[in-house]
C-alpha cells in the first residue's frame, strides 16, 4: 500500500474530517490502518514490548487530541510519523536523565569523562513545583474510574509489566492494554489545559 497515494491520502483527509465532525469511529479507521506502521518505528528505537505498547497508545491519543491541528494537503501517515518519533525521543531523554549516575559516567566526543548532575540551585522553587505538578496529576488520576486508576497507578506508579498487571487483577492481558488506553486517553483529555504548565515548570 502506498501510504502517500493521493487516494490514500484523500482517504485519510476524509477520515479526519468526519472525526472533526464528532464521528470517533472514523478514528478507529485510521489506528487499525497505521498501528502496525507506528509499532515498527517505535521498535526501531525501544526493544521493551510493553514500552512499545504504551508508547503506540501514547502516539494514537495524542494524534487524537491534536487532530484539529492536522494541515489538510500533508499526508496523515507522516504527521502521525512525527508524533511517534518525538514521543520515542521525549521517553528516551527521561529514561536516560533517569538512569545516569555517580557509578555510570557518561562519556562526551573526546571520550573524556564527565559526570551530568541536575543544577537545582537556580530555582529554589522546584521542589514546591514539583510538589504542584504531582499534586496536579494526582487529582486527575484520582478522578478516573476505579478499574482505570488501579491500572494506571500499577503500570507507572509501580512499574508493572501487563502480564504482571493481568494476574494480579485476574483478568486478560488485553482488557489491561484496553483500560490503559482509556486511562490514558481520560487523564490527557483532563490535563490539556494545564500542558503548558507541566511542561515549562
Amino acid at each position: 500500500m502506498d501510504l502517500n497515494s493521493k487516494a490514500n491520502m484523500e482517504e485519510d483527509f476524509e477520515a479526519v474530517k468526519r472525526v472533526l465532525s464528532g464521528d470517533r469511529n472514523a478514528f478507529t479507521l485510521l489506528q487499525n490502518k497505521y498501528k502496525k506502521l507506528i509499532s515498527n518505528l517505535i521498535r526501531k528505537m525501544v526493544k521493551d514490548e510493553d514500552d512499545i505498547d504504551d508508547l503506540t497508545q501514547e502516539t494514537f491519543i495524542k494524534a487524537y487530541n491534536a487532530l484539529d491541528t492536522f494541515q489538510f494537503g500533508f499526508a496523515f501517515s507522516a504527521w502521525i510519523y512525527r508524533i511517534a518519533s518525538n514521543n520515542c525521543i521525549d521517553f528516551l531523554r527521561k529514561k536516560r536523565f533517569q538512569t545516569v549516575s555517580l557509578s555510570q559516567p557518561v562519556f562526551d566526543e573526546d571520550d573524556d569523562q564527565y559526570i551530568q548532575i541536575e543544577d537545582t540551585s537556580a530555582r529554589p522553587d522546584t521542589e514546591f513545583l514539583n510538589k504542584e505538578k504531582r499534586d496536579i496529576i494526582n487529582h486527575a488520576i484520582d478522578k478516573l474510574p476505579e478499574n482505570y486508576r488501579e491500572i494506571i497507578k500499577l503500570r507507572h506508579e509501580f512499574e508493572m509489566d501487563y502480564i504482571d498487571i493481568a494476574k494480579k487483577l485476574d483478568i486478560p492481558i488485553g482488557t489491561v492494554k484496553a483500560h490503559l488506553f482509556r486511562a490514558r486517553k481520560i487523564l490527557l483529555a483532563e490535563l490539556k489545559g494545564k500542558k503548558k504548565f507541566l511542561m515549562e515548570n
